[in-house]
C-alpha cells in the first residue's frame, strides 16, 4: 500500500464514525477517541467525508446533533454502492482514487470498494486507534494552508454555487467577489508552502520543475534572487497562497525562472494579474523579461498565459549569458506599464529598485 500522504478519508458510519446502526437502534454515540480522530485529520489538512448507507436526513441530522457535520466536505448517503459513493466524492474534490481512503466495519463493503476502486486505500475499523500514527496520515508538514485546507474548500463550494447562481458576464461576477491578492517577497516560514505549490500544481507550472524547501531556502539569501508568494482572497474566504514567483534578477534583464500558480484560481485571472504585475514593474525598472517555459503534456495552459501578456519567442541580446536548460525555452517581453485588473485588488512590493543604472 502507498505511503504517500492522503489527501481524503472516507468514513462509513454505522459502527465505523459512530457505535451502533441508526435504523435499527435509534440512538447512536460517538466515542471521544473518534471525536479527536476526526479533529487530528482536520488539524493535518487531510479532508473527510462520508459513504453511508443511510436515510441521507435522518444520518445528517444526526451528525450536526453530534457536532461534526462541518467536518465533511463531502457526503453520499444513501442505498446505492459504495463503491459508486466513493468514485463521485473522488470526482466532485477532484482527487485522484489514490489520493482516497476508506474505512468501513463490513467486509463486504470493503471488497466492493477494493474491487472496483482498487487505487483506493481501504482500512478495517480496527486501524481506527492506530490511524493517526500510520505514515499515510502523517504529513511531513502542516502548512497554515493545509490547517484551512478544509475551510478554504468549503468556501470554495459557496463561491461556486454563487457563480452558478450570477446572471450575467464572468467579469462582472468576479467584481462582485471583493477579491484581494497580496504578491510579496517570501519568509522562511512560507517556504514549504511554496515548494508544495511547485509540487502539487501541474497544469500552471511553467516549467514542471519542483523547488524544494531547502532549494527555495538557499535562494531566499541570494541577492541575485527575488522568491515571490501570492497570496488571494475574498468575501468567502481565504484561497491561500496561490502562486511563486522565482525571479533572477541583472541589470537590463529579469529572468522568471519559475511561475507557477493553483489551479483552483485559473478562473479568477491570478496568473495574468501576476504577469501583468511583473510587466509593470519591469517596465518602470526598464529591464526586459524573460521568461522560461518547459512544455509539459498539462501545462499549455500556462504557455496560452504567458501569450495573452505579450510574451513571444523573439530572440534578443538580453538573454545573453542565460545558461542552456533542456527543454526550456525562452519567452520574451519589452514590458509596457499595466495597471491592475479591476476585479481585484493587488497590494504588492516595489521591485523597479532591483534594477542597477550605469
Amino acid at each position: 500500500m502507498s505511503t504517500s500522504t492522503v489527501k481524503c478519508l472516507v468514513w462509513d458510519l454505522d459502527n465505523t464514525l459512530w457505535r451502533g446502526t441508526l435504523l435499527e437502534d435509534g440512538e447512536v454515540h460517538l466515542t471521544d477517541e473518534i471525536r479527536d480522530v476526526i479533529a487530528a485529520l482536520d488539524s493535518r489538512g487531510i479532508l473527510q467525508a462520508v459513504a453511508s448507507k443511510n436515510d441521507h436526513d435522518h444520518a445528517w441530522a444526526r451528525l450536526e446533533e453530534l457536532g461534526v457535520a462541518e467536518f465533511f466536505v463531502a457526503a453520499r448517503i444513501c442505498w446505492g454502492a459504495k463503491s459508486v459513493s466513493v468514485r463521485e466524492i473522488a470526482d466532485e474534490l477532484g482527487f485522484a482514487h489514490s489520493a482516497i481512503a476508506f474505512v468501513d466495519d463490513r467486509p463486504a463493503e470493503l471488497a466492493e470498494v477494493a474491487h472496483h476502486l482498487p487505487d483506493v486505500r481501504c482500512y478495517d475499523v480496527e486501524v481506527l486507534p492506530r490511524l493517526l500514527g500510520l505514515p499515510e496520515f502523517s504529513p511531513e508538514h502542516v502548512t497554515e494552508d493545509a490547517r484551512r485546507r478544509r475551510s478554504m474548500y468549503q468556501a470554495g463550494v459557496r463561491r461556486k454555487s454563487a457563480q452558478t447562481e450570477h446572471a450575467g458576464p464572468d467579469a462582472d461576477f468576479l467584481r462582485t467577489l471583493d477579491m484581494r491578492m497580496e504578491i510579496r517577497r517570501a519568509e522562511p516560514e512560507d517556504l514549504t508552502r511554496v515548494a508544495e505549490l511547485t509540487v502539487r500544481t501541474s497544469q500552471m507550472n511553467a516549467t514542471g520543475v519542483h523547488y524544494s524547501d531547502a532549494d527555495l531556502r538557499a535562494l531566499l539569501t541570494d541577492p541575485d534572487h527575488e522568491v515571490l508568494v501570492a497570496t488571494m482572497s475574498d468575501k468567502f474566504g481565504p484561497h491561500g497562497a496561490i502562486g511563486v514567483v522565482l525571479l533572477s534578477t541583472s541589470e537590463r534583464r529579469w529572468h522568471i525562472k519559475l511561475l507557477a500558480t493553483s489551479c483552483r484560481v485559473v478562473s479568477y485571472g491570478a496568473g495574468a494579474a501576476i504577469l501583468g504585475w511583473l510587466s509593470d514593474q519591469g517596465h518602470r525598472a526598464d529591464v526586459h523579461l524573460v521568461a522560461d517555459f518547459r512544455a509539459t503534456d498539462r501545462n499549455r495552459i500556462m504557455e496560452i498565459a504567458y501569450r495573452f501578456s505579450g510574451f513571444d519567442d523573439e530572440p534578443c541580446p538580453c538573454a545573453a549569458g542565460l545558461p542552456d536548460a533542456p527543454g526550456v525555452r525562452r519567452l520574451h517581453l519589452r514590458p509596457g506599464p499595466r495597471p491592475a485588473p479591476d476585479t481585484l485588488r493587488l497590494t504588492a512590493p516595489e521591485l523597479a529598485a532591483r534594477a542597477v543604472r550605469p
